[in-house]
């Protein structure tokens, strides 16, 4: 499956422009990135941090989606 999937890669760059292939690359590095990213965290870090955001939301202690679009709109 995944020599089909190389394959059918390789064989689509070709049909692709210069500005599509690098906006492909760029998709790639920061999936690569944010992939190695995630490795960085345990399970259990990861657990921790849901549980205090749900944590966090229980108290109220968040922003409501309007609040975020109003200060987001002062950047």
């Amino acid at each position: 499956m995944i020599q089909t999937l190389d394959k059918e890669i390789i064989s689509s760059l070709p049909l692709l422009g210069k500005e599509e292939k690098k906006n492909i690359l760029g998709f790639i590095k920061t999936y690569l990135k944010l992939k190695e990213q995630s490795q960085d965290i345990s399970i259990e870090q990861y657990n921790r941090e849901i549980d205090e955001a749900e944590a966090r939301i229980n108290a109220g202690i968040y922003f409501t989606q309007d609040e975020v679009e109003l200060e987001a709109a002062k950047w």
